[in-house]
């Protein structure tokens, strides 16, 4: 395998790990320049880049290219395209665009990702013609219709959450596109929240935060994805905080997406909080079976391909949690027919996706528990593990109890003894606590699901 194919294979399994936004915002422009003595160096567009994916994403993109090729040890970063024009995943996908036919690839369909309004940096592709409603999403769907109809007085702001490959992105920008398709002079921003971290950065550095302001300040619906990332530092919250303000006073409409809920962002500063609060929280949970079959049949018909029945209830009933996975199983089936020239039937879909279906679980231990929990709920891992009674740390404590004893089936005092030697009798209670908030909590249900994605997806 080559250096292109390496990078291109290394980033279907990145995403799978990553909201769509953040993919897209930190993975243009990149590729493996060379690999030296075990070591791939890859080329990013410029510092900042560089930075964000070193601190966040280095383990992340190592354990993918590992998982292909167990040569590589480590990978470093690198300013710049390399002469001679290292392979990247736009350059690669453009070469692409030209065989858009019948059907789309997974590396064209990256493509059209791209293909975004230079002004407005919404995707032309997410429309509400395409969004499938169901019970799953419908309340945000009816949020966001309510907003289009008196946008900036209905639901100011709309807070929309829920896990990763779920929609979330698609909705908020359907909302924009939807308004500028009715108010041509409507003045829209969509922006992922890690992208106006760096623009933030950019501004500051030189002297052009005012000039920043200005610009984020003048549109009439602020679209900002991944909320949650914003809330790690103060100073991110502050200018997002002035920005609010200054378009909320104005009754501009404002759009938030996030990963969870607003009290579960342990690190949101309390009078950003109150503001989201103050408007419409709604969730988008994961689909239902029979939702999942009209996703696939919807993502069939867009990309007029001929699917037996059986096939798609095949996809359906095996992948569960994740809208983007649905069209990626559909996506390696459809492609894989077209590669041996044979007709899609079942016995080609399982063989397809049987990686997929027949793979064992990952392994999981108390530590991976701890470590998810912490990351999630922003605490550190000794909180969870000491006696401290402090709010912050009890429903983490108690939720990582619970995990222990549903997912790794730990007995009771094992368990008392992960957490600073507490009795068997604390674990009891913190599971059964737990288990009596998930039968009425939609939202702890949704808590702990993204949890347990993160947990075995590491």
């Amino acid at each position: 395998m080559d250096k292109e194919e390496l990078w291109q294979a290394a980033l279907a399994k990145i995403e799978l790990s990553l909201s769509r936004p953040s993919f897209l915002t930190w993975f243009q422009e990149t590729g493996i320049s060379h690999i030296d003595s075990g070591v791939a160096t890859v080329f990013v567009p410029n510092g900042f880049a560089r930075e964000w994916l070193q601190n966040k994403y280095h383990k992340t993109i190592l354990h993918a290219i590992r998982e292909i090729s167990s040569d590589v040890r480590d990978i470093h970063f690198m300013i710049g395209k390399p002469a001679g024009g290292g392979p990247s995943l736009k350059s690669d996908l453009t070469k692409k665009k030209r065989t858009q036919d019948s059907y789309l690839t997974d590396d064209a369909q990256q493509l059209k990702e791209f293909t975004v309004h230079p002004e407005t940096n919404l995707n032309p592709r997410y429309v509400f013609s395409n969004f499938v409603v169901g019970s799953f999403n419908e309340l945000a769907h009816a949020a966001a219709q309510s907003v289009i109809k008196n946008p900036g007085t209905s639901y100011n702001p709309l807070f929309i959450y829920g896990g990763v490959g779920l929609g979330k992105t698609h909705l908020i920008q359907a909302i924009g596109n939807e308004l500028i398709q009715q108010r041509p002079n409507y003045k829209v921003k969509y922006v992922p929240s890690e992208k106006f971290m760096g623009e933030i950065v950019e501004a500051l550095k030189n002297q052009e935060i005012n000039r920043l302001k200005e610009k984020y300040r003048a549109v009439d619906l602020l679209i900002m994805d991944d909320i949650q990332f914003i809330a790690r530092t103060e100073k991110m919250q502050e200018e997002f905080f002035h920005t609010f303000n200054a378009l909320y006073e104005k009754n501009k409409q404002i759009i938030i997406s996030s990963d969870r809920p607003p009290q579960a962002i342990s690190t949101l500063e309390e009078r950003l909080r109150s503001r989201f609060e103050g408007g419409m929280i709604a969730d988008v949970g994961l689909p239902d079976f029979e939702t999942r079959l009209t996703i696939l049949k919807t993502k069939a018909e867009i990309k007029k391909i001929a699917i037996p029945e059986d096939v798609f209830v095949f996809i359906a009933e095996n992948i569960k949690n994740n809208i983007r996975e649905l069209e990626g199983a559909l996506n390696r089936i459809v492609m894989a027919s077209k590669l041996s020239n044979k007709p899609l039937d079942i016995d080609s879909a399982k063989r397809v996706i049987s990686d997929h279906v027949s793979a064992p679980k990952k392994f999981i231990s108390a530590r991976k528990i701890i470590k998810a929990i912490a990351e999630f709920y922003e605490i550190e891992e000794r909180d969870l593990v000491t006696r401290s009674r402090k709010k912050d740390f009890v429903k983490p404590r108690q939720i990582a109890m619970y995990l222990m004893r549903h997912e790794l089936e730990s007995s009771y005092p094992s368990i008392g003894d992960k957490f600073g030697g507490r009795d068997h009798t604390t674990a009891i209670h913190s599971c059964e606590k737990i288990g009596r908030e998930l039968r009425i909590s939609h939202e702890l249900q949704e808590e702990i699901q993204i949890i347990k994605d993160r947990i075995y997806l590491d």
